[in-house]
């Protein structure tokens, strides 16, 4: 009997869905934390997971071998037939070392970290995905950014009588002989996206996709990372390279959208926060550690910040005495961005039939 072939993945939370799907010898322990994982949005897993390996005939059972580094990637590339990659870099040395390799999956769109020409020389198919979970995560920073600009959290329900005396101590309506009647609870400080400023910190596949949605609300967009990304990509998006200090004096919002790493930690201190235009908002679905906590806690006490929206936090689940939940001008949501949890199951979905198709 022939072996199954050989997958090679990048170890990542959701990669580890492939071999739920695809090797029979998958761990029951990871299985079962999966459906519990997946349970807010797809009641049966294991359904799930048997509709997309039927959708994939001919690639089950194979063998997955989850790896999590460079190194170990390569140690296993001389009898992989598919590698699914998402940050590690794949060179022409590498492909070389992977004589029975046909496809090649990025997970995600950008190709930065594989050497596309040699994959054509080689006549390896290069596969990539746009990542539902990532366009999620652009819909829910403009979420947060609307929530804090149009006030939504504070004008909710407050279409009575009794609940806007409640607030503002009266209600007093407009002379509609003489004037619109907008606004009739008269709660101010509501602000416009539209002809604002947004500072994107790391233009990478989610920073992309929330450049794609400040450019529809006609925002000026700036960026910040070492590396400027293409001249086409910042026509396309009409994003202007900055450095920090720039974005960070000239933004009306600024989204830190960077990877925790040693060199992102605590990126955004006591410093940077001090160059932020009085009023500006910042918003965070990316990982909390960029922005030092205690610097952030001292500015809002300070009255710097216009508002922060925070997706990711300090510590989850957040403590009920957290300081940070006593602004009001602050929003937390619970990790919310990626979901529904059908982004993942669906991506997971294209890429596992679609591996299936270039393998058959």
């Amino acid at each position: 009997m022939p072996s199954p072939p050989v997958i090679v993945v990048e170890d990542d939370p959701f990669t580890r869905l492939i071999p739920l799907v695809l090797d029979p010898n998958a761990s029951e322990e990871r299985r079962a934390a999966f459906a519990d994982f997946m349970s807010t949005d797809e009641p049966n897993f294991s359904d799930w997971c048997a509709r997309v390996r039927d959708a994939a005939k001919g690639l089950y059972p194979c063998e997955v071998r989850m790896v999590t580094s460079e190194g170990e990637m390569r140690e296993n590339l001389r009898d992989c037939v598919a590698l699914v990659v998402e940050s590690f870099r794949v060179t022409r040395e590498d492909l070389a070392a992977a004589p029975r390799l046909q496809v090649l999956q990025k997970f995600g769109t950008g190709l930065r970290n594989i050497d596309t020409a040699a994959c054509a020389e080689r006549g390896v198919k290069l596969l990539t995905l746009r990542r539902r979970a990532n366009i999620s995560c652009a819909e829910h920073a403009f979420g947060l950014m609307l929530m804090l600009a149009r006030k939504l959290d504070e004008l909710h329900g407050l279409v009575t009588v009794e609940r806007i005396e409640a607030l503002q101590g009266s209600y007093r309506p407009y002379d509609r002989r003489h004037t619109p009647g907008g606004n009739y609870a008269r709660l101010g400080g509501s602000r416009a996206l539209n002809g604002a400023t947004i500072g994107i910190i790391g233009l990478g596949e989610i920073g992309h996709e929330i450049a794609v949605r400040a450019r529809a609300f006609d925002m000026t967009v700036l960026y910040h990372q070492r590396t400027r990304v293409p001249e086409v990509e910042e026509r396309e998006l009409k994003a202007r390279h900055v450095p920090l200090s720039t974005l960070l004096a000239k933004s009306d919002w600024i989204v830190p959208q960077l990877p925790t790493l040693p060199s992102t930690r605590g990126l955004i201190g006591r410093a940077e926060l001090g160059q932020i235009k009085p009023g500006a908002c910042i918003i965070n679905v990316a990982n909390a550690a960029i922005i030092d906590r205690e610097a952030l806690v001292e500015a809002l006490r300070d009255r710097k910040l216009g508002g922060v929206a925070l997706d990711v936090h300090y510590q989850e689940p957040v403590a009920d005495d957290d300081e940070l939940l006593s602004f009001d001008n602050v929003i937390m949501t619970p990790r919310m961005a990626g979901s529904p949890r059908f982004n993942g199951l669906n991506d997971f979905e294209q890429l596992i039939t679609g591996l299936a198709r270039e393998l058959a």
